[in-house]
C-alpha cells in the first residue's frame, strides 16, 4: 500500500482551488523480462473513490491505495464532496488510533514497572 500524500499537506496544498495533486496510474504485467503497459491514466487525487483508498498511521495520516488492482475513477466526482469524504474517513480513523495508543501506553507503563522492579 503506497502513501500517496499526507492527508494534512493535501489539505493545506487544496486551500488553492488552482493546485491539483495528480497521480500516474501505470497498469502493467510482466512477462519474463519485460513490462507489457496494459493502461497509463493521469488523473487528480479527488477522481479516485474512497472505496479504493485508506489512511495509514504516519504523522497525521497517509493516504494509500488500499489495493492496487482494484481503482475506481470518477472523473464527475468534485474536489468538495471528495475533501468532505477525506474528512469523515478521518474523523472515523483518528479514534481508532487514539485507542491503539491507549493500549500501547498501558503496555509500555507495565515494562517499565517490570524494570523499575528488577535490581541492578
Amino acid at each position: 500500500m503506497p502513501n500517496l500524500t499526507s492527508v494534512e499537506r493535501l489539505a493545506r496544498f487544496y486551500e488553492d482551488d488552482k493546485n491539483y495533486f495528480v497521480l500516474l496510474l501505470v497498469s502493467y504485467h510482466v512477462e519474463e523480462t519485460r513490462a507489457l503497459i496494459r493502461s497509463v491514466r493521469f488523473v487528480p487525487i479527488e477522481f479516485l473513490g474512497w472505496d479504493c483508498l485508506t489512511i495509514g498511521a504516519l504523522g497525521w495520516g497517509q493516504i494509500q491505495i488500499a489495493n492496487s488492482n482494484r481503482i475506481t475513477i470518477n472523473p464527475e466526482y468534485s474536489r468538495r464532496s471528495w475533501m468532505i469524504e477525506m474528512c469523515e474517513a478521518l474523523l472515523e480513523f483518528y479514534p481508532k488510533e487514539i485507542s491503539k495508543i491507549t493500549g500501547r501506553i498501558l503496555h509500555f507503563e507495565k515494562v517499565k514497572q517490570h524494570w523499575l522492579s528488577r535490581v541492578e
